[in-house]
């Protein structure tokens, strides 16, 4: 007996497989299946409840006529309507069948799996594939989720203020400006001076203005949206123990009024600090740094540049001026009293402390993870706070700024129980979308995010599960740290597709789409260093074993991966120029300005071309099409009246020291035979290759030859697939 041809059944969640893919209750949506041609007798949609995993419903899907699509697709007459009488245009061509069904939603989410029988074969397909657990990963389709259009595929750069160029030398923080963590801040002057362990206190320099500076390089990057880590009032150069929500930071942004009075290196708290008191807390600074953030917005704007800015909503810091533990408003006047310095503060119940009777100076409170510099924001005893960061949260996307959304740190901690943090969610989302409907909400997250994927909470995650960690085990064999090796893990392309596709079913296929995928970031050793495949930190190892032995080939192919996956393909600012760095603080280095590879950063130039053009890389369904020892390769496919019209794109790697001749089965993506594949793109470990071959499709296959810690990347238009097509009239 024949079986099911496994390999022709395909589903997902983009436009081509559910019509609309995002819908509101009440809306008719239609839900289409992929199989073999002749290979089905028949195939259900099988509706299971998302809670309990019990089967609710099933559907009887129907199978759409070749003969009746063939004269009228195009026209946007009558004739195009699918026999299913639902408006669809009829999508079966001359490989494949395509069953459909069409359903009203309901207010609940859909989760729905399919069934497939073919004499007494019968299969299970879900968000991961063939699968023997019905109610495991189902498809999901959440009643009213949308998430926006300009963050789907969205190429990203990631910017480490202080670290990426100084615009405005004079509004740099000066050494001895305060005492933080007991010891006086410095200034760098060297812009090249070498990351030290004992990082943040040190001030290199970088600011808005930098930013400001170099939008134009971004814009030639062919960047789309900035991510800005945190840049309100903050004592670290990191900013991630905010000081004041209200403010952007006059060091990075303009210092009107100044004032002497600097510590002393024997000081231990900051009564003397008079400097920074000013610069900090004076009005006219404050207001004339936000007007300026405003201003970078607008310019950013005008280059068709989003910017997305860190909320830090957790904790905040011993600075910060509701607790005042550094006493630095106390000393500034005009403020009302810390939490810190008195019992009758306004701000008392900001925080949690568990000794009533340690005021003046009570600092029994509570520190997230137990760091007194970082207190924990206590938003289950204040309705108060509570609404002051909602209010924080529209502050930004309104105008006069219009940020286009947030950047959420370590957003599974908020709150001390697990219905507080959601329900803090629920009401994040709504007063940002409200303030801003374009805005997108990005969490830090590590594990599963399914429960606040749920349409109600976050859009999405900075993508570390579902890209950044399978990809750097299957290029390099290292964790994200630079902590671990595992050489069982380098060069496993199955072990490498079985990771994606169960980290990416834990999420809406609209939020993988606009999910940070990063190869580096401030918290992550950068992606350079890994390809050393050497465990270490800027304190064991020292700063220049981290350049050591890097592979500029394995970095090709982390970028080439990261241009071509589903996601927003995010720059960690420095990556294209060919920055090394250990983890958290050595990733943390300036940009090289006057020093960059230049080849890199053309190599960026020549991909995220390549991506731009072939709108299938952006949106499109992506089939794993070949995986084994020391190679993958995957296809990106959309039909033909997607925005950007018919496409595909082919991305094969091989992480082996020798050429590879690989056979890719390029008609499970639709790709019919005698058409050509253009290959746009070949990297090797010395260099790449970006002048176009042509590979004719024989009998569903192309050949390829990949050379060794190579990577190559092909594209097709319409005229290379088979005549599958959206609906035009719905």
């Amino acid at each position: 007996m024949e079986q099911i041809n496994r390999d022709a059944l395909f589903c997902d969640e983009t436009e081509d497989y559910r019509c609309p893919s995002e819908a509101d209750a009440g809306e008719v949506v239609t839900f289409y299946f992929r199989t073999e041609k002749n290979g089905a007798d028949a195939v259900v949609l099988l509706e299971y409840d998302p809670e309990t995993g019990a089967l609710l419903q099933e559907w009887q899907m129907k199978r759409l006529s070749w003969e009746c699509c063939a004269g009228s697709v195009g026209n946007g007459a009558d004739t195009n309507r699918g026999i299913d009488g639902s408006g669809m245009a009829d999508k079966s061509d001359s490989r494949f069948d395509y069953y459909s069904c069409a359903l009203t939603l309901g207010t609940k989410t859909f989760s729905y799996v399919f069934q497939v029988t073919w004499g007494e074969n019968v299969c299970l397909y879900n968000r991961i594939g063939l699968t023997e657990d019905a109610a495991a990963h189902p498809f999901r389709l959440i009643p009213g989720f949308h998430v926006r259009e300009w963050s789907k595929g969205a190429l990203m750069y990631q910017i480490y203020v202080d670290r990426f160029c100084n615009g405005y030398p004079t509004n740099d923080t000066e050494t001895n400006e305060y005492i933080y963590l007991k010891k006086p801040v410095t200034r760098v002057t060297d812009w090249k001076e070498p990351i030290s362990t004992l990082d943040v206190g040190r001030f290199y320099g970088g600011d808005l203005q930098g930013v400001l500076d170099k939008l134009d390089y971004l814009k030639s990057l062919k960047i789309e949206a900035i991510y800005l880590n945190p840049v309100f009032v903050s004592p670290s150069n990191h900013k991630y123990d905010c000081q004041d929500y209200d403010h952007i930071d006059p060091h990075y942004g303009v210092i009107l009024e100044d004032a002497d009075g600097l510590v002393c290196p024997e000081d231990t708290d900051n009564d003397r600090a008079h400097k920074y008191m000013t610069r900090t807390a004076d009005e006219q600074n404050l207001e004339a740094s936000d007007a300026f953030f405003a201003r970078l917005i607008e310019e950013a704007h005008k280059r068709g540049i989003r910017v997305l800015v860190d909320g830090v909503f957790n904790h905040c810091g011993s600075f910060n001026k509701w607790l005042d533990a550094e006493l630095l408003y106390q000393h500034a006047g005009g403020y009302p009293q810390g939490a810190y310095v008195s019992e009758d503060s306004p701000y008392r119940y900001f925080f949690q402390f568990h000794n009533e009777n340690a005021w003046p100076f009570n600092d029994s409170y509570d520190g997230w993870w137990g760091h007194a510099t970082l207190p924990k924001l206590n938003y289950e005893e204040s309705p108060e706070l509570y609404q002051y960061i909602l209010g924080i949260a529209k502050k930004w996307v309104s105008a006069p700024f219009g940020a286009d959304g947030w950047r959420l740190d370590v957003a599974a901690d908020l709150g001390r129980s697990a219905g507080m943090n959601h329900q803090f969610w629920r009401d994040f989302r709504a007063a940002v979308k409200e303030a801003n409907p374009e805005a997108v909400m990005i969490a830090e997250h590590y594990g599963s995010p399914y429960d606040w994927l749920k349409g109600d909470q976050w859009d999405t995650v900075m993508n570390y599960d579902a890209f950044m960690e399978p990809l750097s085990w299957f290029l390099t064999g290292m964790e994200k740290h630079s902590d671990e090796e595992n050489p069982a893990l380098f060069g496993d392309g199955c072990a490498f597709f079985e990771a994606m596709r169960y980290h990416m079913s834990e999420m809406p296929t609209a939020s993988v789409q606009c999910a940070m995928n990063e190869l580096s970031n401030h918290d992550h050793s950068r992606f350079m260093t890994r390809t050393n495949r050497r465990v270490g930190r800027l304190a064991s190892a020292g700063a220049k074993a981290a350049e050591e032995g890097i592979s500029y080939g394995i970095f090709r192919q982390g970028v080439v991966m990261q241009m071509t996956w589903p996601g927003a393909p995010t720059i960690y600012y420095g990556d294209e120029a060919g920055v090394c760095g250990w983890t958290d603080p050595d990733s943390r280095g300036t940009y090289p300005w006057g020093g960059e590879n230049l080849e890199l950063i053309e190599f960026h130039r020549y991909m995220s071309g390549i991506r731009k053009r072939c709108p299938a890389f952006r949106n499109g369904s992506l089939k794993a099409l070949a995986a084994g020892d020391g190679y993958i390769a995957y296809g990106r496919f959309q039909s033909a009246q997607r925005a950007g019209g018919a496409c595909c794109g082919v991305t094969a790697v091989n992480t082996g020291d020798d050429w590879l001749t690989l056979e890719i089965p390029v008609w499970q993506i639709g790709a019919r035979d005698g058409a050509v594949l253009r290959r746009e793109m070949m990297t090797y470990e010395d260099g790449y290759n970006a002048g176009q071959v042509e590979h004719e499709v024989k009998d569903g296959y192309i050949e390829v030859k990949i050379p060794p810690v190579g990577s190559i990347v092909l594209t097709g238009n319409d005229t290379a697939l088979e005549e599958m097509r959206l609906p035009q009239d719905i």
